[in-house]
């Protein structure tokens, strides 16, 4: 499964810029992961089948490619969907200023429902944390965080802390730093900004 998954994703090595504002040495093409939406077709059912246990009512997905993935499952699960929006906010500590919120009009839709968060692939975590804290707001009970690759121990601890159950269908280890902290940086190494993260911070 672990091939399956990378080959979609079509993993590089480097010193990347991730969404989160920090340096990475991994970077995946998660853009390409819905081009043959069919070739996810094992992979969702496998991370439905997972879900399933928990009895949820709702998927909720960040935008943009983890929304596919949360919507195909949601569908498998014949359970209602929704998706959470990124927008900037003031970030004290250097990283990007991301926030995740879902839409005015499905927010009281939310309220009482055990909802699982679904996205593409968990690294630093900022998409499912940003999604999280809203669904809150939403008095949703979040019950489960579902990926089809989680990448280092971001993810768990952030499960453990917010008291869900933690569904990958494989995990890696990773590498993560603060721009401060990087090593690929100390070395000279070119960052990349492949998606333009550092582009869409506001001015």
């Amino acid at each position: 499964m672990q091939e399956t998954i990378l080959n979609l994703l079509d993993p590089k090595s480097g010193h990347f810029l991730l969404e989160s504002g920090h340096h990475g040495d991994r970077w995946l093409d998660l853009q390409a992961l819905c081009l043959r939406p069919r070739l996810l077709d094992p992979l969702i059912a496998e991370l439905a089948n997972r879900l399933a246990a928990f009895g949820i009512d709702a998927v909720c997905g960040p935008l943009v490619e983890g929304a596919f993935v949360a919507l195909i499952v949601a569908n498998r699960l014949d359970v209602e969907f929704t998706y959470s929006e990124r927008f900037s906010q003031p970030a004290p500590d250097g990283l990007f200023p991301a926030a995740y919120r879902v839409p005015v009009t499905l927010r009281g839709k939310l309220r009482g429902k055990r909802v699982a968060i679904v996205n593409d692939v968990i690294n630093a975590g900022s998409a499912v944390k940003g999604t999280f804290t809203d669904l809150q707001e939403c008095e949703a009970n979040v019950v489960a965080i579902g990926a089809l690759l989680v990448l280092g121990t971001a993810a768990s601890e952030f499960a453990a802390h917010a008291n869900a159950a933690l569904i990958g269908l494989e995990t890696l280890p990773n590498k993560l730093w603060t721009a401060q902290t990087c090593p690929l940086c100390s070395s000279g190494v070119p960052l990349q900004d492949v998606a333009g993260f550092a582009e869409s911070l506001p001015a």
